[in-house]
């Protein structure tokens, strides 16, 4: 472990990090650029989208919690204010989805998922700074996710509206996946967020809440005969998908876990506990002999590319098995699957990840290397998770 964590010290800091610190920062325009090509090319008048904006947010704010470089808190800073005053909107609350380069809102709906990690972002930043507006930012998020997008019938949370929170027809995050009204996704990523305010918030309300979603996911979204997550559901949590997804498998055993650990019900932390190892071992059958996690299948047919997220997922996930069974066989596949990111997904050469690699580590250039999904989110992660380990 003390390796691996100094390996994942190094990573963090020495070629994650810097990539956005030195690439990534519009000087000109404000807060940061659009996207950065599989190529390397800089795109300086792409797009800014909220969930990136969100994730720098948290992730040098941790950062800067963690390792109190001023440098980081630097960052964190710019991508505050940055947010707060081109992707907040004034009138209606929430995070625009996305803006033109120059700041101007281009897309005004409101994707629950981005609330979530807006909520995310300002309450990690209060961690790191202990600054009241801050907190403060964040319980209105808390209440305006729970007021707008909450499904008081049925319980969960709905995925998208339009910029005044009225129903919109097509309420996907992207053009992947499917145009349901509940998913496990956006749930995933309120659960995190919730996780993190009641660090800072032991409030009665999100308490209930968090406790809520950590049903939801039991009883909804688990799948209990196979350990799988299903992916898409109506409002009625009628499962509209059969697809896997091996990365937000492994990703939700962890966060699952997490999430009961921050309600300090001894109870539910070893109920989850149990089910978090069970997914774990669900997530593992897409797990490869070269360390690696496939991305996802159907039931018939594989998508064996390798993903940066999967992987940077599956350590944590394995480390986090590690801690609650005693068992060293995922920790050894923990150091396996970072010995494949070394070789296969780290770029020694310009710095950050590559997007994925196929099945035989042919490195895929179609992606972005940064922007609206590639963010210093999931390996940054990855690294503090490891850095930060107590066993």
């Amino acid at each position: 472990m003390e390796l691996l964590k100094k390996e994942l010290y190094e990573e963090l800091t020495g070629n994650i990090l810097p990539y956005w610190m030195n690439k990534m920062q519009d000087k000109e325009n404000g807060g940061f650029y659009g996207k950065v090509d599989g190529g390397e090319a800089l795109h300086r008048q792409a797009d800014k989208g909220a969930v990136l904006n969100a994730r720098i947010l948290w992730t040098f704010s941790s950062a800067y919690r963690i390792f109190e470089d001023p440098v980081y808190l630097d960052m964190a800073e710019r991508a505050y204010h940055y947010i707060l005053d081109y992707f907040l909107d004034k009138e209606y609350g929430g995070l625009y989805w996305k803006l033109d380069y120059r700041g101007n809102p281009v897309n005004t709906k409101k994707q629950t998922y981005a609330q979530g990690f807006a909520l995310y972002g300002f309450s990690e930043f209060y961690r790191a700074t202990g600054r009241p507006e801050a907190l403060e930012i964040a319980k209105q998020f808390f209440y305006l996710v729970e007021k707008q997008a909450y499904d008081p019938v049925k319980g969960g949370y709905f995925e998208a509206f339009t910029r005044d929170w009225q129903p919109i027809e097509d309420m996907r995050l992207s053009t992947k996946d499917a145009n349901e009204k509940k998913t496990m996704n956006t749930h995933l990523h309120l659960l995190e967020p919730y996780t993190n305010l009641l660090r800072i918030w032991q409030n009665p309300e999100v308490r209930l809440a968090q406790q809520k979603l950590i049903r939801i996911f039991t009883g909804k979204i688990l799948n209990r005969q196979t350990g799988h997550l299903g992916l898409f559901f109506d409002e009625n949590w009628i499962s509209q998908s059969g697809l896997i997804s091996y990365g937000h498998d492994i990703e939700s055993s962890w966060l699952l876990y997490e999430a009961a650990e921050a309600l300090g019900e001894s109870s539910l932390t070893e109920e989850i506990r149990q089910k978090s190892l069970a997914v774990v071992e669900a997530a593992l059958e897409g797990l490869q002999p070269d360390g690696s996690l496939i991305y996802e299948s159907d039931g018939e047919h594989d998508d064996t590319d390798r993903h940066w997220w999967v992987q940077a997922e599956t350590v944590v996930g394995l480390v986090y098995a590690y801690r609650n069974s005693g068992d060293e066989k995922y920790l050894n596949k923990a150091k396996d699957c970072w010995k494949y990111i070394q070789k296969h997904l780290t770029d020694r050469k310009s710095g950050e990840w590559y997007w994925s690699v196929d099945a035989h580590g042919k490195r895929n250039s179609r992606d972005d290397k940064a922007g609206f999904w590639k963010c210093p989110y999931h390996n940054s992660r990855m690294c503090m998770e490891i850095c930060t380990f107590v066993n």
